[in-house]
């Protein structure tokens, strides 16, 4: 962006325009129109309620000291449900006040129950630590509320476990921390009231499938110590919560969706980057990002629209050159720290010192860092960050005006909490979505009725999972012999899985029970993230930068690749996978680095099946190996492959569940597919299908993975799998197989109302293809499908 493009800058922060006019001025800072759809969101009045008969006079005062007059409808009447003793989701709008819900029955019962004491869980320590400001500002005499996480000093931990009765952590402690040292907690668990667990719609697949177990865990300590604890739960808008928090629970839990509270308008632009000439460079001249899940986010081959990042980071510079405080969500941790800095280089140049305003926020950041940024936001020194979805929950940013979306986040349920970030002070705001080239993201700008008039999806996560299962009861045995009625606490599976670690000699059955026969607990992952951390550290200072998780190190600390921390750009002298350490040193070359990883596949065995004549749909379980054995490095100036070198990295093997569907060679020969294209043609198809698949699952694209063959030797069939890329699944290929008309249809269409001549990212391209994107044959992948939709049955 030419610093002459900037608008005036405004002095003061919420001065600035209305979202109406801030929307048209950004639409006309550039050749064409690239906004294709805009949607108004009306404001809503809210509809009080009187405060309940058993609050007492204390807290109503409190909360009228913080502004809270009287509770909405929906407030109410979950924490009636709760106060009486029931198990209540509550699953409204973003800023519809949900912690009011579950902090009036519980400091009320605090209040009137001396001995009482409240566990609240929050996905990440932001958000705890939001909580806790909320909570500790209401200056209740003796509930004490403290954080109890990773960043807890040591001197402080004691003292929480004897005198906090208000304890905010995370699922992690939770599962490393709390329970294994139950003894310690036992005064505590056993004066349990409630439970409270925000923003549990996060609670999903691998992740998920092992909270659920970590909270019957919690449930059975709490029963040896005499406690039933009430479940409150809160999520963003969701399909079927309240079927979703009984599975998270394993309890019955009533839903409570009518969202009573009152809400600011909001103006929400779906915006699609500017289409380039074949031949340019500027679409690759702007450093891409690589994902937490891994591989490069690039094709090959020159991309043909602006890219998303440029675009975001533009759009970034411009609200904050209007006074607009404005929060960027952007997908990757690499791709929040370039939008950040390109931001603070275009503001810059055109006011020195303005690009101060902007900064990027993301995990793997310190503990002060993150403090310092929140605060810094808060109070308006900054104007601009830019995020990953570590600012996507219920973190309470009042005076955001405005919302830029880098990419589709995945859901729509991720998508809506995200653009609710803005506005939360009852005014009026602007959520823009910026398209990436990517077939999920053009689908949507061009089919807004699948985002404004569809229904939020369900959460899916799967506790019987045995790589989940299996592991979880081993920590339980841990923490208290395993018995009988233990088994039924953690469902369907639990007696083979117990079964099976007694033959792995993990476990020794005895008249009392299954006993843990090791010294050492065992190591569970909760996030399914391929192991614990990697530390990045300066190797000429040994300062700790931040941390990688260690699913990602292969892609993104590998030796040579470029990383990013607060926009200075380090390069990896050395990768230590077994002391889990990544030394670099400070280098800002003119190139970028992208791994690339080769993958083979093996059938175990098939669940389910429609035959459908020529088509077969298949699901069941496979075998998946992975290697990361290169890296390119291309220039940033225009995207050229400077060259290609080798990497010598372990193989990574995978047990997971699949989709996937097989054609007869007869039925593509007759659809016009002939042989020679028939590899690319599935390539298209397969590269197509999973980018659509988050449009039917609560996933998105680096949760899954395909591969595609024109014989496979399990099937002996022209074949596309796609896999969920986590052990043991996660769900998302069992939604895939049951909607599996509607997707490929979705990606059938996708494809075909594509304006580009021969495949491109917005349709048959990949950003994770390990093959570089050939072969591909976007004709012939529209002709592959047209012979599934036209054999399978709806």
């Amino acid at each position: 962006m030419e610093p002459s493009s900037l608008a005036t800058v405004s002095a003061d922060p919420g001065t600035g325009p209305t979202p109406v006019d801030l929307l048209r001025r950004l639409r006309a800072r550039g050749a064409g129109d690239p906004v294709t759809h805009v949607e108004r969101v009306p404001a809503r009045a809210g509809v009080p309620a009187p405060w309940p008969t058993w609050a007492p006079a204390e807290l109503r005062t409190a909360f009228a000291r913080r502004g809270v007059v009287a509770p909405w409808q929906h407030q109410a009447e979950a924490a009636n449900l709760a106060y009486d003793g029931g198990h209540v989701v509550v699953a409204t709008g973003t800023a519809s006040g949900k912690s009011l819900a579950y902090q009036l029955p519980a400091l009320a019962t605090l209040l009137a129950d001396p001995r009482a004491t409240v566990l609240y869980l929050a996905p990440t320590k932001a958000l705890a630590a939001d909580q806790l400001r909320a909570v500790a500002a209401l200056e209740l005499e003796g509930v004490r509320p403290a954080c109890y996480d990773g960043d807890t000093p040591r001197a402080e931990r004691e003292w929480i476990r004897r005198h906090s009765r208000f304890v905010l952590t995370n699922p992690d402690m939770l599962h490393h921390g709390i329970l294994p040292g139950h003894a310690q907690w036992s005064g505590f668990l056993r004066r349990l009231a409630y439970v409270v667990i925000d923003e549990c719609h996060t609670y999903r697949g691998v992740f998920g499938s092992h909270v659920a177990h970590v909270l019957r865990r919690l449930r059975r300590q709490c029963a040896r110590f005499g406690a039933t604890p009430v479940f409150v739960l809160a999520s963003a808008t969701s399909g079927d919560p309240a079927t979703a928090a009984g599975r998270l629970t394993g309890l019955p839990v009533t839903a409570v969706t009518e969202d009573a509270s009152p809400r600011g308008g909001v103006t929400f632009a779906l915006w699609e980057p500017p289409l380039l000439p074949p031949d340019s460079g500027a679409a690759s001249s702007f450093p891409p990002p690589q994902p937490t899940g891994g591989h490069d986010e690039t094709a090959d081959l020159v991309q043909v629209r602006r890219s998303a990042l440029r675009e975001t980071a533009d759009l970034l510079a411009d609200t904050v050159a209007e006074g607009v405080r404005t929060l960027a969500f952007v997908r990757s941790r690499k791709g929040a720290e370039v939008v950040a800095a390109n931001a603070r280089r275009a503001l810059d140049d055109a006011v020195p010192g303005l690009g101060d305003r902007v900064a990027a926020y993301r995990g793997g950041y310190l503990r002060e860092e993150r403090r310092e940024l929140e605060r810094a936001l808060l109070h308006g020194d900054l104007l601009g960050l830019a995020s990953t979805n570590a600012l996507e929950l219920g973190v309470d940013l009042i005076g955001l005006d405005a919302v830029l979306i880098c990419g589709y986040p995945g859901t729509r349920a991720s998508l809506w909490q995200q653009a609710g970030r803005a506005g939360r002070s009852g005014q009026e705001a602007l959520a823009v979505l910026v398209a990436r080239d990517d077939p999920l993201d053009t689908y949507l700008v061009h089919h807004p009725e699948a985002i404004f008039g569809a229904p939020v999806e369900a959460t899916v996560l799967d506790p019987a999972n045995p790589y989940v299962l299996a592991p979880q009861l081993a920590c339980a045995a841990v923490e208290a012999p395993l018995t009988p009625a233990d088994l039924a606490l953690f469902g369907d599976g639990a007696k083979e899985a117990v079964d099976e670690l007694v033959a792995a000699g993990a476990l020794r059955q005895r008249p009392t029970g299954w006993y843990w026969r090791h010294r050492e607990r065992p190591e569970v992952d909760l996030r399914g993230e391929g192991g614990a951390p990697v530390c990045v550290v300066e190797a000429s200072t040994g300062r700790l930068l931040g941390t990688v998780d260690g699913g990602s190190s292969h892609f993104l600390l590998h030796a040579g690749a470029v990383y990013l921390h607060q926009g200075v750009s380090y390069v990896v002298d050395e990768l230590d996978l077994a002391d889990g350490c990544a030394l670099v040193h400070v280098e800002e070359p003119d190139w970028s680095t992208h791994a690339r990883d080769v993958t083979d596949l093996s059938v175990v065995s098939v669940r389910s099946y429609v035959d459908a004549g020529p088509v077969g749909m298949f699901l069941g379980e496979v075998d998946v190996t992975s290697q990361v054995v290169s890296y390119q490095r291309r220039r940033i100036a225009t995207g050229e492959v400077i060259d290609t070198r080798p990497l010598d990295l372990p193989t990574r093997e995978l047990r997971t569940v699949a989709v996937w569907f097989t054609l007869s060679p007869q039925s593509l020969a007759a659809a016009g597919v002939q042989a020679a294209d028939v590899p690319g043609a599935l390539h298209a198809a397969e590269h197509a299908a999973i980018g659509l698949l988050p449009l039917m699952a609560t996933c998105d694209r680096w949760d899954i993975g395909g591969l595609s063959t024109a014989v496979h030797p399990d099937t002996e069939a022209p074949t596309v799998f796609v896999y969920d890329g986590h052990p043991g699944g996660a769900g998302f290929a069992e939604r895939a197989y049951g909607t599996a008309s509607a997707w490929l249809r979705a990606t059938r269409d996708a494809i075909a109302e594509c304006g580009c001549e021969t495949g491109c990212p917005s349709c048959v391209q990949s950003p994770k293809c390990g093959n570089g994107n050939n072969p591909l044959s976007k004709p012939d992948a529209i002709r592959v499908l047209d012979v599934v939709l036209a054999n399978l049955p709806a």
